[in-house]
């Protein structure tokens, strides 16, 4: 990433100490005789926090511990649904809040709102595989774009241009890669919320995003051919088979009660999952092509 600018840049001050695995760095800067420290970090680059005392020394130095590993779990992709301005004001003046804003103007600049090691309040109310409050476990990019808007009621998103884009992706590819995140880890607002949200909408292009920068999850175009003459259209109304498309909608890792009817939350959870994986139809009805589809990728994931 060219430019990352912070919104909110707090100035923390440590205790150095030099071992292979910790390090520290004095920034060239003294503000009233205080001389500003970069937090302390491990081998990967990544910082550690920890508490500051006025009589003893926080020490890293001697047993680091081996069991550990990255609170930021999830990547969740969201749409503003505002312009710019509106956007950058909500997203730092109110209860809700991003990781990042990424703008649609065609420059080269990301803006920091919440610090990785952070919460930020992006996602709500939420779950994916059973884990719930995605806030405590995520890391949020806000994307300024309109939404949508209903014409003959009917959602018509807006679409992303290519340098927007690009900035996500390349943000994208960076932090699951620093923090090894798993690929069906990567989901928009829309999966952890789908009876509330539809961000980031049908036009966010996932598919570029899996193919060009290695992020995320998408299915095997062999695998939904090889599932597709396996559907069985007759059994649309049995209790039995709705049952199961919701127990498979759970497994990949919707939140979805197994009701055996298709209920305004089936059809919210499909919705969304259409909007993920099959864009072209977003009606929140099952159909062929969305049950291989959904079976392709937990072939290829859920094992």
């Amino acid at each position: 990433m060219k430019h990352i600018l912070w919104a909110i840049m707090p100035m923390i001050f440590l205790a150095s100490c030099a071992t292979p695995q910790i390090q520290t760095k004095v920034v060239e800067k003294v503000i009233r005789d205080t001389v500003y420290l970069e937090h302390a970090q491990d081998a990967q680059g990544h910082d550690i926090e920890s508490s500051i005392l006025k009589n003893y020394k926080i020490s890293n130095q001697h047993y680091p511990a081996k069991g550990q590993d990255y609170r930021q779990k999830f990547l969740i992709m969201h749409y503003t649904a505002l312009h710019n301005d509106k956007s950058a004001e909500v997203l730092t003046q109110q209860a809700v809040s991003s990781h990042y804003l990424i703008k649609d103007y065609n420059d080269d600049e990301i803006y920091v709102l919440v610090g990785e090691n952070e919460r930020a309040w992006h996602a709500g109310v939420s779950s994916w595989l059973d884990r719930t409050n995605i806030n405590d476990s995520s890391i949020g990019i806000e994307i300024v774009n309109l939404g949508y808007s209903t014409i003959n009621g009917k959602m018509r998103f807006y679409p992303y241009p290519e340098h927007q884009f690009k900035k996500v992706a390349e943000l994208a590819q960076d932090i699951v890669k620093r923090y090894e995140i798993d690929p069906t880890f990567v989901l928009g607002h829309s999966d952890v919320a789908p009876t509330r949200k539809e961000d980031p909408g049908a036009f966010f292009p996932w598919k570029r995003l899996y193919e060009e920068y290695g992020v995320g999850a998408w299915y095997n175009d062999v695998d939904k051919y090889k599932f597709l003459p396996k559907y069985n259209a007759s059994d649309y109304n049995k209790s039995s088979f709705i049952k199961s498309v919701q127990a498979d909608l759970a497994k990949y890792g919707y939140g979805i009660k197994q009701t055996g009817t298709w209920d305004d939350q089936t059809r919210r959870v499909i919705m969304a999952f259409q909007l993920h994986f099959r864009p072209s139809n977003y009606s929140g009805q099952l159909d062929a092509e969305t049950w291989a589809i959904l079976q392709a990728l937990n072939d290829k994931y859920r094992k």
